[in-house]
């Protein structure tokens, strides 16, 4: 046991005394979680979104007799004001002047939406309250003229489309309060709906608890990615193993020594990332439980059998480094680390499923109540289990190969 201890006292020296890795384990980490936290942590919270949209009433006769324009137009002021000091409305409205020419205003605002610097633009059509009239009045499909609101949006714009949801519900909203001027709406007739959130208590899910699980994991997969065949390669090439070898030290206990002092790092890191985002920006999220506790153990030990693999593969340091290079961003950011994937392409969402940093991703966030959802509890734990068994047994025998030369 005391060679043991004594491997891992020596692992975790060397990491302190190695800048690069030190900076990689430590200081990265807490760079990234403060970086994103600073740039994205306002997301989703009340007053902090907010969507630049235009709107274009070419019905604007009726709109001064108090038509049914002008109700739809005072409900899109009404969301692109607030009553919260402080706060930005969910959408900025972008109208004509008196003096603008509705045509060419509607011209100029469609191009600001290709360039993406407006999410959406709705149109009320001329014509608009006197067909709405008609089509209420109307008692056959055939004679009931058609109405629609148009509304331009861009495709593959993130914002145009988290705009087009809101205003589907404002939208909705606009039908039910023509139906109720016009008397066709009866409360008693609506159909009650129930909120009920599936997977526990349904609270405002902030970025910094999204994000944090994910850079714990970041830097657990870093430090075994870099620190684990550094320690191995390295020790490799300067001929330190072969020292090793022709001591009464099995490999076992030398992979055991190197794992005892690996896991330790990976606690250090997780209690100062924690004690950041808890204390640093409120991070709400606890990893208190068997079950998060589990998933933190399972990830450290499946990033540092990938670590053992990649020392088994790589004939040199140096090689060894590049592989780690190659596989570091694709594997991190391809997993749901920083961002959810489930809108990925059919291409990406395949690495996705054999990338065992998205399984313990997924593992770690539901464990801790923030999300769930991509895979099943036995595909949780079975694919990291199985990463660990075939990297652990890969590097075993490349070791006993080097021992017996």
């Amino acid at each position: 046991m005391t060679d043991i201890l004594l491997l891992a006292r020596t692992h975790l020296l060397t990491a302190f005394r190695e800048r690069i890795t030190l900076f990689w384990s430590l200081i990265f980490p807490v760079f990234l979680l403060v970086i994103l936290t600073l740039i994205f942590g306002r997301i989703g919270q009340e007053g902090e979104i907010n969507f630049s949209v235009s709107l274009v009433n070419m019905d604007v006769e009726a709109t001064e007799e108090g038509g049914f324009s002008a109700m739809v137009e005072e409900l899109f002021k009404n969301v692109g004001t607030t009553e919260i000091e402080g706060k930005e409305p969910l959408f900025t409205l972008s109208r004509p002047k008196e003096e603008d020419d509705p045509r060419v205003f509607l011209e100029d605002e469609q191009q600001a939406l290709r360039r993406g610097r407006r999410a959406a633009v709705i149109v009320i059509p001329k014509g608009f309250s006197e067909r709405l009239g008609l089509q209420m009045m109307s008692t056959s499909e055939e004679t009931r003229p058609a109405v629609a609101l148009t509304v331009y949006y861009s495709q593959g714009n993130a914002a145009s489309e988290m705009a087009a949801s809101i205003i589907e519900q404002i939208l909705a909203g606009v039908d039910r309060e023509i139906l109720k001027r016009s008397g066709r709406f009866r409360e008693g007739a609506a159909v009650p709906s129930e909120t009920v959130w599936v997977g526990g208590d349904r609270l405002e899910v902030r970025y910094v608890d999204f994000l944090l699980p994910g850079v714990i994991l970041m830097g657990f997969f870093t430090n075994s990615l870099f620190g684990i065949p550094g320690a191995i390669l390295f020790s490799r090439d300067q001929k330190v193993l072969r020292r090793y070898w022709v001591t009464p030290l099995v490999v076992p206990r030398f992979l055991a020594g190197l794992s005892l002092g690996h896991l330790s790092l990976c606690l250090l890191q997780f209690f100062l990332l924690f004690m950041l985002g808890r204390y640093g920006f409120n991070a709400t999220i606890s990893f208190a439980g068997i079950v998060p506790a589990f998933f933190l153990v399972l990830a450290a030990t499946t990033f540092m059998a990938f670590g053992f693999l990649i020392s088994s593969v790589a004939k040199t340091a140096n090689a060894g480094m590049a592989i780690a290079n190659i596989l570091n961003m694709p594997m991190m950011f391809i997993s749901g680390l920083f961002f959810p994937v489930s809108g990925l392409p059919t291409v990406l969402k395949a690495i996705v499923y054999v990338n065992p940093v998205s399984y313990l991703a997924d593992g770690v966030r539901a464990s801790v109540g923030v999300e769930s959802g991509l895979f099943s509890t036995p595909l949780l734990v079975g694919v990291p289990l199985a990463w660990i068994v075939v990297s652990s047994a890969v590097a075993s025998w490349r070791l006993r190969l080097d021992v017996e030369r």
